[in-house]
């Protein structure tokens, strides 16, 4: 079974709303704007992860495993095989996945039938294992583990992998089989994004960046929800992304940080949260920005303002060293001294000042009171703290940044104001 976050789930339902009222909008070629148009050029320009960056990540994670004992790393289909392998595939009843040994070539398992596909992604050295439709993988699997019997330490495995691939794995190995969790080898690797890395984050923050600009000035009353994320989709692949979420939040749904099932138009006075993102070449963007149609009310304009400085504050704060979990501390007693409930309580800020991304639009390190992880330069994060008021509205300002030696870098410019969010 394909497991799906909230997120895809959101996503995919606006998806499907909007085929049916995609009639109501469109954008037209060339809309987004020269400067636009530009920007969605250089990202087409940008050149994917290389074979050799892939080869150093898989030499990077095997010194891990020696360093902590661990036997061998199992990866199912999804971000973490891509970054290590470069194989990109879904997840499926159909168990493709790889073993990564503390030492030498990566066993790669698969459908037989799927091996020409798989293999067309494929960037490293790899023993490529097939099973057909009355076989196995999990026999596979055994085997390829079997074959670190000599080395000492655990079986580690990657967070994200199914219960049923590994509780097959280790009913077939028996007590050999002392699984672990892969976590610190794994964002060991992925927290820290190479230059590469970071310039494709950047191009598809341009991408969002520049059609967030486009729909905000095409945004009028009597538009629905899903009318506004068609438009938002359409722009960002003219612009050269892959649209991969797209939440448009409008009036008292805006106080929902991912939405309500109730139809929403916009009117004089709706506040418009669009909470959207692409990818290039796998890698990541999220934004979000909040405003109102027409003349913002006095109260709308102070939670505006309150919001975008503790955004601020969270730039402030970071500093190489810092627990990122002080970002959040710091943005939350903001609001708390300007009267708003504490302990993630509404209203209020009822969830995290942000988290890590990268090839997934949300990572570790989380910016949450509690992680204690240190920043180190290279970590790449959002910033989006929020405000919101049950039964009124809600507003969110979102924008990633990277951490530098010298401190924070955005991606992309803040929001100026509630009158110019973009």
């Amino acid at each position: 079974m394909t497991t799906l976050s909230r997120r895809t789930l959101l996503h995919f339902a606006g998806a499907g709303a909007t085929a049916v009222a995609a009639g109501g909008v469109a954008a037209a070629p060339g809309a987004a704007g020269r400067r636009d148009v530009a920007a969605g050029a250089q990202a087409r320009a940008v050149a994917p992860i290389t074979a050799q960056e892939h080869a150093a990540r898989l030499g990077k994670v095997q010194r891990l495993m020696q360093q902590h004992t661990v036997a061998a790393l199992l990866l199912e289909a999804g971000s973490s095989l891509e970054y290590f392998t470069g194989i990109r595939w879904w997840r499926s009843e159909r168990t493709t996945a790889a073993l990564i040994p503390a030492d030498g070539r990566v066993v790669v398992i698969t459908p037989s039938f799927e091996e020409p596909s798989v293999r067309e992604s494929l960037q490293v050295a790899a023993d490529v294992r097939t099973w057909k439709e009355d076989e196995s993988p999990f026999e596979l699997l055994a085997g390829a583990f079997r074959e670190q019997a000599a080395r000492p330490g655990p079986l580690a495995v990657e967070g994200t992998t199914r219960f049923f691939i590994v509780d097959h794995l280790v009913r077939i190995v028996g007590r050999r089989a002392n699984v672990v969790p892969a976590d610190e080898l794994v964002n060991g690797c992925r927290m820290i994004k190479s230059a590469a890395e970071l310039a494709l984050m950047q191009a598809a923050n341009d991408i969002t960046i520049g059609a967030l600009r486009h729909v905000h000035a095409a945004v009028k009353a009597g538009m629905s929800a899903p009318e506004i994320v068609n438009l938002m989709n359409t722009t960002t692949t003219e612009l050269g992304g892959t649209p991969e979420f797209c939440l448009v939040l409008l009036n008292q749904a805006s106080a929902f940080p991912h939405g309500s099932v109730k139809p929403q138009r916009v009117h004089p006075g709706s506040v418009v949260l669009i909470d959207t993102g692409c990818s290039v070449h796998g890698y990541q963007s999220d934004i979000s920005r909040s405003w109102v149609v027409g003349d913002p009310s006095a109260r709308q304009r102070e939670v505006w303002n309150t919001v975008k400085r503790g955004q601020e504050l969270a730039l402030e704060t970071a500093r190489v060293g810092t627990p990122v979990g002080a970002i959040d501390r710091a943005v939350r007693e903001f609001y708390e001294q300007q009267g708003w409930s504490r302990d993630y309580a509404l209203p209020g800020l009822s969830h995290r000042t942000g988290h890590g991304i990268g090839m997934d639009v949300h990572e570790a390190p989380y910016l949450m009171r509690n992680d204690a992880t240190p920043l180190e330069a290279g970590m790449c994060f959002s910033d989006e703290p929020g405000l919101y008021i049950p039964g009124e509205f809600g507003i969110r300002l979102e924008d990633c940044w990277h951490m530098t030696e010298a401190g924070p870098k955005t991606f992309t410019p803040l929001a100026r104001s509630i009158d110019q969010p973009i």
